[in-house]
């Protein structure tokens, strides 16, 4: 009896990779974009984890960098919305 070759793990280039943390940072969540991908949500999760620059040492300097991050994802968001409402109110009603 002949066994059947083993399936090979899919390989993923930098381009994929990098669509993929971007289609994971404007999606509602992680998930969703591994789902829309087709991909494990663990494989997009260790992909975030590794994209990410350490944190330094200092305790304080730490939460610092982690406040800022919050900061500066949250004022992303905040932006998206701007840009989707400004695209809703330059359309001007014809009558």
């Amino acid at each position: 009896m002949e066994k059947a070759p083993p399936t090979k793990r899919p390989r993923y280039d930098a381009t994929f990779r990098a669509e993929a943390l971007r289609l994971a940072s404007e999606s509602r969540s992680t998930l969703a974009a591994a789902r829309a991908l087709n991909i494990d949500p663990k494989r997009l999760y260790a992909w975030q984890k590794s994209a990410q620059q350490p944190l330094p040492a200092d305790p304080a300097e730490a939460a610092e960098v982690r406040a800022l991050r919050q900061a500066n994802k949250r004022l992303a968001q905040e932006l998206e919305i701007l840009k989707k409402a400004i695209a809703i109110f330059s359309t001007t009603p014809t009558l």
